[in-house]
């Protein structure tokens, strides 16, 4: 499945960049005419293009947040194996970017789920809800969106996976100094305090099932 997310506005602090110059000796004096003609012939010849760059800087850095990394619903809040109703795993990140000039940073995230069915989940259709924000690099929230992801588990399935691509998240740059490294993009459930010491305390359930059946979420694009 394929989103597209727009970030608000960002203004950042322009780091200094220091021009590379490059210099070119004059030739001396004594330098006689037909080193210079040949010279000349040597400067006039046409260059090989550059590489061209993809970017104009790195990107920003994509992690999962630890305590939002996993989602564990239970019956009754009862913190065991058969009252677990619904998992949820974040498994992989994979990003890319894109900026130039003053140009935002565009960015694309594809983010794999390995989402679980216990004793406990009944109803073979599922919601889960994670978000996506940007902040400044280990710092302040500038903007955070939230998503649906509707799964079903089909007859006697009790995993899936999913592989959701979120097509286009935008960070403005205040001037073209501005790095994509000055931010960072989080990704996690939308989970329940409870759920967040769950995760944060290092626990864990897993459905007894063999590998996941990775597959593109069946849910519309935004």
């Amino acid at each position: 499945m394929r989103r597209t997310l727009l970030m608000l506005s960002v203004l950042v602090t322009a780091w200094t960049v220091v021009p590379v110059i490059n210099a070119f000796a004059q030739s001396s004096d004594e330098q006689s005419d037909a080193d210079k003609k040949k010279k000349k012939e040597e400067w006039d010849l046409k260059q090989a293009p550059l590489p061209q760059q993809k970017n104009a800087g790195p990107c920003p850095y994509v992690k999962v947040l630890y305590d939002a990394g996993r989602y564990e619903e239970f019956k009754d809040n009862q913190e065991a194996s058969q009252s677990v109703a619904y998992t949820g795993e974040i498994q992989n990140l994979s990003a890319d970017c894109q900026y130039k000039g003053i140009d935002p940073i565009h960015n694309k995230i594809a983010i794999t789920f390995a989402l679980g069915r216990g004793p406990q989940g009944v109803d073979s259709h599922k919601t889960y809800r994670y978000w996506i924000a940007v902040t400044h690099r280990n710092r302040s929230v500038l903007a955070k969106e939230y998503f649906n992801l509707p799964v079903t588990f089909a007859s006697g399935q009790d995993r899936v996976g999913v592989v959701d691509t979120v097509n286009d998240i935008v960070i403005p740059r205040a001037d073209k100094q501005v790095a994509g490294d000055n931010f960072e993009i989080l990704v996690g459930f939308d989970v329940t305090p409870a759920m967040a010491d769950f995760n944060r305390e290092g626990k864990r359930f897993r459905v007894n099932a063999g590998g996941p059946q990775v597959a593109e979420a069946q849910t519309g694009a935004r």
